[in-house]
């Protein structure tokens, strides 16, 4: 079944969702020197952080929890939702959840409340009549992985309206990781480039309002095909061809369309020395003989890797592209590797798009994938 988003919006490095399409169609980077971590013992020295203190050296308590309540609400606001005369859910599809604030109270004293660690006590301070809060953890594609349990509830009719949303912040745990698979901190990420030194945490959250396209009226921002998941086990951390090609078909599939179709995809494009080889290889795979094949841009050179956040903030650009008619370029790449040669990357500029059907690719560790395929009118 097709769902309609009727409401949006999102939180990143460069602001709200105006100002962040204004970036990405610049193709600012908007990487930053790290704040609040010891950079020499974690070996990062940069992400992409959000703005949302006056004081750049103050960490506020729970960051996570406070974007995806602002972002819920603005997305509920514009759709004109309302929970207290219609069964409105909220799904939320996270990679760290409060992790932060956990290593704040276990290394400098700073209590949390424990209720505070589920997003339910934030999206309830905001929209406190909603019918439920549900939280799924399946990393990098946990917002794709949201996004499909909304098509779900509302194809079952479980619900009216469905807030399918991600978020997540920065944590020591995190960047501790990404800083022990590196010989020296990674300057920039820098998608399919050539050379590419690694990963770059961002943060932030991202919420669309969903409802069954029937129901929806006109005016939508884009219509949801189909959600199509796998789960390969292949390796803890390591992409797998097969894993992530199996997800492509099952999301063709349900949406009911060819490679010939799709005009646009959104790369997971992590800027690491397995991801983007790995992904090209899929999507080499999956549109073979669809000639010329989709354009294909990513968008973390531009807003960092927002683990939980990273398939609806990719969604939004994907839609948002269609109905400009202009793709923004992948920030960072200007020598493509070896093994995306065969995909029409956009490299430097913004590239003109027709295309009304686009696919959304988000992969996650343990071969925890989703790729979603939208369509657009104009």
């Amino acid at each position: 079944m097709h769902v309609a988003i009727t409401g949006a919006d999102l939180l990143t490095c460069h602001g709200g969702i105006d100002s962040t399409f204004a970036a990405l169609a610049k193709g600012v980077d908007g990487s930053q020197n790290l704040r609040f971590y010891d950079t020499d013992r974690i070996n990062v020295t940069r992400g992409y952080h959000v703005e949302d203190s006056t004081d750049a050296e103050s960490e506020p308590p729970l960051r996570a929890g406070r974007w995806l309540a602002r972002c819920v609400l603005g997305a509920v606001r514009q759709a004109g939702v309302d929970p207290a005369a219609e069964r409105v859910s909220v799904i939320v599809g996270t990679g760290l959840r409060e992790l932060r604030a956990m290593e704040r109270w276990a290394l400098d004293g700073i209590p949390v409340r424990r209720r505070d660690l589920h997003f339910t006590t934030a999206v309830r301070e905001v929209l406190p009549e909603v019918t439920e809060v549900i939280t799924v953890s399946n990393a990098c594609s946990a917002s794709g992985h949201a996004l499909a349990l909304a098509q779900d509830l509302l194809a079952a009719g479980e619900a009216d309206a469905v807030v399918a949303a991600g978020c997540d912040a920065m944590s020591e745990s995190m960047l501790t990781m990404i800083g022990r698979v590196a010989d020296a901190p990674t300057p920039a990420l820098r998608p399919f480039q050539e050379g590419r030194a690694g990963v770059l945490l961002g943060e932030g959250a991202v919420a669309v309002v969903l409802r069954r396209a029937a129901d929806a009226g006109p005016g939508a921002l884009a219509t949801v095909l189909a959600t199509g998941l796998s789960c390969d086990a292949h390796h803890e951390t390591a992409p797998d061809v097969d894993g992530i090609v199996a997800a492509m078909r099952d999301a063709h599939r349900r949406a009911e369309v060819t490679p010939h179709d799709i005009g646009l995809v959104l790369a997971h494009g992590t800027g690491t020395a397995l991801n983007d080889p790995t992904e090209s290889a899929a999507l080499d795979a999956v549109f073979a003989g669809a000639v010329p094949g989709p354009l294909v841009t990513g968008i973390k050179g531009a807003i960092g890797h927002t683990s939980g956040s990273a398939a609806l903030m990719s969604l939004l650009v994907a839609a948002w592209a269609m109905r400009s008619g202009s793709v923004p370029a992948t920030a960072g790449l200007a020598e493509p590797i070896e093994a995306a040669g065969g995909l029409r990357l956009v490299i430097g500029d913004p590239a003109p798009c027709d295309a009304r059907v686009a696919q959304v690719n988000a992969f996650g560790f343990g071969g925890v994938n989703a790729v979603s395929v939208i369509g657009v009118d104009r």
